[in-house]
């Protein structure tokens, strides 16, 4: 489970200029938290000789940055924040990451904190298999950038790069466009992980219910655990949605709210189907702990039932074998025969009795 680290306030720092020189591959990658930046104009990339020329062409109202970080430095984000403006205590949540999707609004600036979810693959779900791994993508959105920071080895962005520049008209609608494009990525992602789900709740399910399946019921509870990580995501994404398709927000239009409006049913969807799942874990948790009670009781039948049975030779056994010389039958010739045929006659009655009673 994610853990909320200490928080430090970071220092300021050189800007980034030396290390976002670009490059002539159209996404410079590089050793450090700097995966890819662009400028955009009209929604198509414009060569640019820094970033902080393209930063200031952006801010007297020509086109847009697109800056993607991955686990950012504190040099980073300490020249980023001076650079752009962005306020401390977001910069401090991009830092050391935060473990709730919010939306906070700081002037102009609109930040975003959004959780990804990623399944895990596994060929057996055991006591101990991880169903879901955890992350989260931080948003920068202002006047002319967005800057995107990615904690975690999933949810990658360069596709999504890729496929906005492939359409230029989505790209002209500004930043909006792209917080929308990529909450809609980490909703789908959402539903993705929902599907796969289900397929683990189904299979839990069919072993709990198979013929020894109470010995199953340590998966559901670890399935349920995995669940709870996963609604921690997913749930608190409804807020920030709500307010990006209902609030007037720094860079987000009236067009891009109806966008945002659609975006908010889709995790609808997928808040709905991670409630159902909670509620058939927990019942199919309970009908596998009475299971096992059930199963215990009957064990413990079966056992009640054959030590009431062995019990008759035991008691007869001991009477006879109290050696007074006064004992009924004692010195008959036939007695160890009627006792033996006597003792035999209760232990079939019993047993054929707790047989027809389904004790045995």
């Amino acid at each position: 489970m994610t853990t909320t680290p200490q928080r430090r306030h970071l220092p300021h720092l050189p800007a980034l200029n030396r290390r976002l020189e670009p490059t002539s591959r159209p996404h410079p990658q590089s050793a450090d938290s700097v995966v890819a930046w662009a400028w955009y104009v009209d929604g198509v990339r414009r060569p640019v000789a820094s970033l902080s020329l393209a930063a200031r062409q952006a801010q007297a109202g020509e086109g847009f940055v697109w800056l993607g970080l991955k686990d950012p430095l504190d040099a980073d984000l300490a020249a980023l924040a001076k650079q752009f403006d962005l306020h401390p205590l977001a910069v401090d949540d991009a830092a050391y990451g935060h473990t709730r999707s919010k939306l906070e609004v700081f002037g102009d600036t609109l930040f975003m904190v959004i959780s990804t979810v990623a399944y895990v693959d596994h060929e057996e779900l055991t006591e101990s298999s991880e169903v879901v791994a955890t992350g989260q993508v931080m948003v920068f959105l202002g006047e002319g950038f967005v800057i995107t920071v990615r904690r975690g080895e999933h949810a990658q962005l360069s596709a999504l790069r890729r496929a906005l520049e492939a359409d230029p008209r989505r790209l002209s609608r500004g930043p909006s466009e792209v917080l929308y494009a990529l909450a809609d990525k980490i909703i789908d992602d959402y539903l993705a992980v929902v599907h796969e789900f289900e397929t683990d709740v189904d299979e839990v399910e069919t072993r709990v219910f198979s013929r020894g399946g109470q010995h199953e019921v340590d998966r559901v509870y670890q399935l349920k655990r995995e669940l709870i990580e996963f609604k921690r995501s997913v749930l608190p994404l409804g807020g920030p949605l709500l307010r990006l398709a209902t609030r007037e927000l720094p860079g987000i239009g009236e067009e891009s709210r109806a966008y945002f409006r659609e975006l908010a049913d889709h995790h609808t969807e997928a808040k709905e189907a991670v409630a159902s799942f909670d509620e058939v874990l927990t019942s199919i948790l309970q009908a596998g702990l009475a299971r096992a009670s059930v199963a215990d009781n009957e064990d413990m039948r079966k056992i009640s039932a054959w030590v009431a049975i062995v019990a008759v030779p035991t008691m007869v056994a001991g009477v006879y074998g109290m050696n007074f010389d006064n004992m009924p039958e004692l010195h008959w010739q036939y007695g160890y025969f009627l006792i033996l045929g006597l003792i035999g006659l209760i232990m079939v009655s019993l047993y054929l009795g707790f047989k027809r009673n389904r004790w045995l």
